[in-house]
């Protein structure tokens, strides 16, 4: 069970993601969405009840796992007076990337050239998800959390944030999307949970299994 202040947000949650699988969280507003993917984030503590994230347990090693977590959410960890190049350049000492790697990230999101010299708060909201999507391709993480992703991009932002959802899972990253704009994500999804009132009511996934 997970508390936002004192009411109960997320409870009987049940659920067990293979590596690589691309998942789909729907559900109306304030159903949990965000909330799970940030309990998978350890951002959020257990009061009750089990969890493990690669192993990790949400209980007890919450720091430990963040290190393995890619949370793309509305806050996007950039800063705002660095220019875009400067941002991922920054994050990628941290990560032990080098500029082949950036540069790389950024030519899949087109950021080079003028975008790249761009300060953040200068961006549009698209150019900015753009550039927290080269983050994650930078940093590598195991799990992709993605709460709402397609804000702000237009049809062409879809299309590559698809293809590097779909080149993750490839390469046996688990990606898990919350997202209400079901038409957008196209057939990248392998899997659908449905929360509801801080429940996942179904799963796709045993059904298919049952």
């Amino acid at each position: 069970m997970v508390f936002l202040g004192q009411f109960p947000a997320l409870t009987g949650a049940t659920m067990n993601i293979r590596q690589g699988e691309v998942v789909l969280i729907k559900g109306p507003n304030g159903a949990g969405k965000s909330t799970l993917l940030r309990l998978c984030a350890g951002l959020l503590p257990m009061r009750s009840g089990i969890g493990t994230v690669l192993d990790f347990d949400l209980r007890t090693q919450r720091m430990e796992l963040r290190a393995h977590i890619g949370l793309l959410g509305h806050r996007t960890g950039l800063y705002p007076d660095l220019t875009v190049s400067e941002n991922l350049k920054f994050w990628a000492s941290a990560y032990g990337a080098n500029d082949i790697e950036v540069d790389k990230a950024m030519a899949f999101f087109g950021l080079n050239d003028r975008l790249g010299s761009v300060q953040v708060q200068n961006l549009s909201e698209g150019q900015r998800r753009r550039t927290s999507f080269a983050l994650l391709l930078i940093k590598r993480p195991s799990i992709w959390l993605l709460d709402e992703p397609y804000a702000g991009l237009d049809s062409n932002g879809r299309e590559l944030v698809n293809s590097s959802i779909l080149q993750a899972s490839e390469l046996g990253t688990t990606v898990l999307i919350a997202s209400h704009e079901i038409d957008k994500i196209g057939s990248t999804q392998e899997r659908t949970l449905f929360v509801k009132g801080g429940r996942i009511v179904s799963d796709s996934g045993q059904d298919s299994e049952g």
